[in-house]
């Protein structure tokens, strides 16, 4: 006859894999946070660089929605200061709340940021398509990048992984505590891991499309004074 298994090694067991679990995901958040040591800025304090990559979000009728309003802020005062020539948005093209690029240009406009000085990603899919896109497609080596701080330490591993010289810079996370929560825990139980195996198993991109000298073409116009540059911040 079979013996019964005791509650109390049951719940042993239980609280034993649920301990395991939390120190597997604390040693690979950990591991991925380790990559972007002495790599986060504030606005004030950012490197320069040629080009800022702003990481989609969700939209809401066409509108950027609090999250990616804040990333998009943050290029719009990286360009005011002259910290960056450029802007790469990169996201859904066809995401399920909507055109994730046509927001972020639209938005950036209205902010006043010139038309020309944008450029489009809209296979940015994931943050880890998005800097390995910024590279093979766009021909980024040299960028700042601007998201919350939960999702920049990421952020900014998978972009140096891809070979960019990147520094990230903070946007605000100005939501509601249950939207805040629910973001922590998709951070770390879920796109922290997947990061960590990016790290050391590169893929392709999700969709490869050829070299687009677009951002190229507005940093040499720059340059030669063929693109106009944005008006200094008062």
């Amino acid at each position: 006859m079979l013996e019964s298994v005791r509650p109390s090694s049951l719940l042993g067991a239980v609280s034993a894999l649920a301990v395991g679990a939390v120190s597997a995901l604390t040693l690979v958040s950990a591991r991925v946070a380790s990559e972007a040591k002495g790599l986060i800025y504030e606005v004030d304090d950012a490197p320069p660089a040629p080009v800022v990559i702003v990481p989609g979000a969700r939209v809401h009728e066409g509108r950027p929605m609090r999250v990616l309003r804040s990333r998009l802020d943050v290029a719009v005062a990286l360009m005011e200061r002259g910290r960056v020539q450029a802007v790469l948005v990169s996201g859904d093209g066809a995401g399920t709340s909507g055109d994730e690029i046509a927001a972020m240009i639209a938005y950036l406009v209205e902010q006043g940021v010139n038309r020309e000085r944008i450029v489009a990603d809209p296979y940015g899919l994931d943050t880890y398509d998005t800097a390995r896109r910024a590279v093979a497609t766009y021909g980024v080596r040299h960028a700042l990048i601007t998201t919350q701080a939960f999702h920049l330490s990421r952020a900014v591993a998978l972009c140096r992984r891809a070979g960019i010289d990147i520094a990230g810079v903070r946007a605000a996370n100005d939501v509601r505590p249950r939207t805040r929560l629910r973001n922590l825990a998709r951070e770390y139980v879920l796109s922290r891991p997947k990061a960590f195996l990016e790290l050391r198993f590169p893929r392709d991109p999700a969709v490869s499309t050829p070299p687009d000298d677009r951002l190229a073409e507005i940093l040499a116009g720059l340059e030669h004074g063929a693109v106009a540059a944005p008006p200094s911040a008062s």
